[in-house]
């Protein structure tokens, strides 16, 4: 057992991000047959869920608490979901990141008894996704729930445009997200902001509700 932590294993919150992006790049060529993929990495991932804008915090406390406990060789990565937004500020356009699923943190670890304890006692964590019953292992994510989650990262690049959509949705009605990182997600309207063109979605992500922000001209009706 090592008692370092190496960068690769557990990164600072954009480096994790840059490694989770580098995997999914692809050869010139078009050959992916040789791009690592996340879900083939040692130990399995799981959903931990904070308090929403603690996120950094909570990967730093767990990575100090890895460090602690020596668990390094089990607990193998801590990834925080960012996407890449085009955003227009004082007239200049410019990319920033995001975080694709606030009050998310991914694990990739070898869940056992002191692994669990580690990670559900670290300072801002509220639990487990996919914990059924208390006492109960956590349920990892699905290889295809893995790869979903963690090559939704965007493009950088600005959307194009489209025609305005129509204003006819209402509260609690069902849609269809069409694109992004929650395509093909069901969900309902929660909030609707016709001055900006935005709703408020409640999504079902990891097995909760989750209320995401989208524009009109992303999802449709039932």
């Amino acid at each position: 057992m090592t008692d370092d932590i190496t960068t690769t294993q557990l990164a600072t919150d954009g480096e994790a991000t840059q490694l989770v992006d580098a995997t999914f790049d692809l050869t010139e060529d078009g050959d992916d047959s040789e791009v690592e993929r996340p879900w083939l990495r040692p130990g399995k991932w799981y959903v931990v869920h904070s308090q929403s804008g603690y996120e950094k915090k909570v990967d730093a406390n767990l990575k100090a608490r890895i460090a602690s406990y020596n668990l390094a060789d089990r607990i193998y990565e801590i990834v925080i979901p960012m996407e890449d937004v085009v955003e227009f500020k004082q007239g200049r356009k410019q990319t920033v990141q995001k975080k694709v699923f606030p009050g998310y943190l991914l694990v990739r670890c070898e869940m056992d008894d002191e692994t669990w304890f580690c990670i559900r006692n670290t300072p801002g964590v509220t639990g487990f996704v996919g914990q059924s019953q208390k006492g109960k292992t956590p349920a990892p994510l699905s290889r295809k729930e893995v790869e979903t989650f963690l090559s939704a990262k965007g493009d950088g690049k600005e959307a194009p445009k489209r025609k305005a959509p129509k204003l006819d949705y209402e509260i609690g009605e069902g849609v269809r997200v069409k694109e992004g990182p929650f395509a093909d997600f069901s969900g309902q309207v929660a909030e609707i902001n016709a001055d900006h063109m935005k709703l408020k979605v409640l999504v079902n992500i990891f097995g909760r509700e989750t209320l995401v922000e989208m524009d009109f001209s992303q999802v449709a009706k039932l």
